[in-house]
């Protein structure tokens, strides 16, 4: 029984971790632009979000989400607010040149704020939480620790997204040379900032 479980957890959540979205473009963005090193720590960063979800979820904390409208509510608007920023940015100010190009003017961008960026981007998404607790539930075994469960089955879907970044900055290296030239980066900050917006506006007029 609880073999089948992990089996059918490991189906939907692959399937639901290949689908596009905002991590995948961000990962993808941020390993073209900035290279595999900063790729890397924004898709931990995202991944520890995952785990931090998982966590919380697991200790009943992430089912406030579910029972208060306002909670609810206060982490959508503040996830929309950033998602918002981080797009209008890079619409409103793409740039002409990578950091390894820019760095002789300005200091690079660190790897913690690449970090943080991933980071926040997946706990300031109430839908991150409203899925760990709708979802996650579903495969554990009867009478089974419900903290140690969670933790384990985030800590699967973090094993599963870190392969498939690993893919996505793997393949982001064989078109670096052409994704880097000033007006492909252009066009890609701001379609890339046109996604986040409209994930921005999908969340803000999402309901749980």
């Amino acid at each position: 029984m609880t073999a089948t479980l992990l089996f059918s957890f490991l189906f939907a959540i692959t399937l639901l971790t290949l689908t596009p979205g905002f991590d995948t473009a961000l990962v993808l963005r941020t390993a073209a632009v900035q290279g595999w090193r900063r790729g890397s720590v924004t898709a931990l960063g995202i991944n520890f979000g995952c785990l931090i979800w998982g966590v919380t979820v697991g200790f009943g904390l992430g089912a406030l989400l579910l029972a208060s409208e306002l909670a609810y509510n206060l982490l959508k608007w503040a996830g929309a607010g950033y998602l918002l920023y981080l797009g209008l940015k890079l619409l409103l100010y793409p740039r002409a040149q990578t950091q390894e190009e820019t760095s002789r003017e300005t200091a690079p961008q660190s790897y913690l704020s690449c970090f943080n960026r991933g980071l926040f981007g997946n706990l300031l998404n109430p839908k991150m939480g409203v899925f760990y607790v709708t979802f996650l539930p579903q495969f554990i075994p009867a009478g089974a620790s419900v903290p140690l469960w969670c933790t384990l089955l985030a800590l699967m879907h973090i094993a599963i997204g870190l392969l498939w970044n690993g893919v996505l900055i793997g393949g982001s290296h064989y078109f670096a040379a052409h994704l880097r030239r000033p007006a492909v980066l252009k066009i890609m900050d701001r379609l890339t900032g046109m996604v986040f917006i409209s994930f921005a506006a999908k969340l803000a007029l999402s309901r749980r």
